[in-house]
């Protein structure tokens, strides 16, 4: 439990009260977000917890977030504002999911609902007084392929049905014809409308339970908005202040965009100047033929996440964490793209590359703090069929990078997500597929005095013909150690024991078996100032590859 009872604030809010409110304000956030997970009914969701959930105040600022998803969440406010440009009005449930028009990319689906409780009589402005936002991924959302996640696809046509913004709900009901439009142009409809249902019981949980807040404090929960986004802000501006004022900046490449396999560079310049933090990425490649653009949102979100990471994760994540940082990149280019850009693996994969050239530039400026490169990819697989009756998505986890006082942790999700992953016993009674291996890869995490984490193998065998696509990252660029720290090792993906493209969708015959090897993660410090202990543990627990075992 994060104290804000030590801070300074020019709240009337009294210290004591205001943290109380702002603990019960996570505590709305945090049962939004069971609500979604116990109701929905996908795998993706209810297993894995691919979701995320927040609340917001009525000039559309983060209040408070659930432990969720980094990705999602740094870009929520975006769909926010996005809907607070169309007017909207108590009982209204927006649906959107247009990355050009507030969303990520399609298959994150996002409602946001205006929030006008009982007990809103005691606020100022007794019609709005925040908002519900829920982002889900759904396992399909439509487009050229099962999944909705084409690797090759040219523009976003291909990826799915876009919603630029519209009311889903209107006075407490359901609009049937945006509903039943969402539902003919998706392959899963019944899953989907179950999980759309499982976001709006989410939004209805947010209205109660912020309707209580209203009722026992007044308008003091209004004034805890603010209070609480002044605290996070001054407390992020203060930590930024202590770093070295200088420019630092780092250069990273993506391994092709699914169209060609040119490297496609990014590059950031971060300023620090007192306790603001400037984050530019002129230089980084144009947007790019294939899916891997990101829009300007996911940018912004990688770049917060870092700041987060590197800052006290003490301090209460909202919207003030981010007032003290800028972010710009080139329209057009791979991190500001214009539409009809394909972007969906710009929102799972370039978001990881973000995050490394952001760590990698910090570095500069605390490299104590600064870890080793983690796997860089999130592992996209996507098994599904052309029939339209089964869509299986996972992203796999690898290593993760060590730092300069602990060993980065094996077979994690790293970075911008933040999922389980789908269990064994779940995957095989959902979906016509069959676990054959699910194991860490031994040897795969760099060597140092801190060793960096170790990547995982998942073999499935396919029990039908489907379409399988694969979105991955770190297949011929190591992620790099820091300090003397080595190298982890690349991922591999194969079909039938043959190795296909990081980037690719195929369609397999029943009895198909597809692998994904994780990449490790880097190391961190001079691999001969490992203490033995360390390193006789690393024997006994089978990490060593057989070399490094004889060694």
């Amino acid at each position: 439990m994060t104290d804000t009872t030590s801070g300074e604030t020019d709240s009337d809010v009294d210290p004591v009260t205001l943290e109380i409110l702002r603990n019960q304000l996570e505590g709305v956030a945090e049962e939004m977000g069971q609500v979604l997970i116990r109701g929905a009914y996908s795998p993706n969701i209810k297993e894995r917890q691919d979701c995320s959930t927040a609340l917001f105040d009525a000039e559309g600022r983060m209040v408070a977030q659930a432990e969720h998803i980094p990705v999602h969440l740094g870009a929520m406010p975006e769909a926010v504002a996005a809907v607070r440009e169309q007017d909207p009005e108590p009982g209204d449930v927006w649906i959107l999911n247009d990355p050009f028009e507030g969303g990520t990319h399609l298959p994150d689906v996002t409602l946001v609902s205006p929030l006008s409780p009982e007990g809103a009589e005691n606020a100022e402005d007794p019609d709005i007084v925040g908002y519900a936002v829920s982002r889900a991924h759904h396992a399909d959302v439509g487009g050229s392929t099962p999944g909705s996640m084409p690797a090759g696809a040219r523009e976003i046509y291909e990826e799915g049905i876009r919603l630029p913004g519209v009311r889903l709900a209107r006075d407490g009901e359901i609009v049937d014809d945006v509903m039943s439009l969402f539902l003919a142009n998706v392959r899963t409809p019944d899953e989907r409308r179950a999980d759309i249902r499982a976001q709006l019981a989410a939004h209805d949980r947010a209205e109660e339970r912020l309707g209580d807040l209203l009722a026992e404090h007044g308008e003091t929960v209004l004034d805890a908005f603010d209070a609480v986004i002044d605290y996070s802000r001054d407390r992020v501006a203060a930590e930024l202040a202590e770093l070295p004022d200088g420019t630092y900046a780092a250069s990273d490449v993506l391994e092709g965009d699914g169209v060609t396999d040119e490297d496609v560079p990014i590059e950031v310049t971060v300023t620090v100047d007192g306790s603001t933090l400037d984050v530019d990425f002129a230089g980084t490649a144009d947007q790019v033929a294939g899916n891997l653009n990101a829009p300007l949102a996911v940018a912004k979100s990688a770049v917060y996440f870092v700041v987060r990471c590197l800052t006290d994760p003490e301090i209460p994540p909202n919207q003030g964490c981010y007032d003290p940082v800028t972010v710009s990149a080139p329209e057009g280019s791979l991190l500001n793209p214009t539409a009809p850009a394909a972007v969906v693996g710009g929102n799972v994969e370039t978001s990881q590359r973000v995050t490394d050239v952001m760590f990698a530039a910090l570095a500069g400026a605390v490299p104590e703090r600064a870890p080793a490169q983690g796997q860089g990819t999130m592992n996209n697989l996507i098994v599904g069929s052309r029939e339209g009756d089964f869509a299986y998505y996972e992203t796999i986890g690898g290593g993760a990078g060590a730092t300069s006082d602990a060993d980065g942790m094996d077979g994690v999700q790293v970075g911008m997500t933040n999922t389980l992953n789908t269990p064994v016993e779940v995957l095989e009674a959902e979906y016509p597929l069959r676990v054959e291996r699910y194991a860490l890869r031994p040897g795969t995490g760099g060597d140092g005095e801190h060793r960096g984490g170790l990547g995982l193998e998942r073999a499935l065998t396919v029990e039908r013909d489907a379409t399988v696509s694969l979105l991955t990252e770190r297949r011929r660029t190591r992620p790099r150690g820091v300090a003397g720290g080595e190298d982890g090792a690349t991922g591999e993906n194969l079909v039938d024991g043959e190795p296909v493209p990081a980037k690719t969708t195929q369609d397999v015959e029943a009895g198909s078996t597809v692998t994904v090897r994780t990449p490790g993660g880097g190391g961190h410090g001079d691999p001969a100032e490992r203490d033995e202990e360390a390193r006789e543990a690393d024997r006994r627990d089978g990490k060593l590859d057989d070399e490094s075992a004889d060694a």
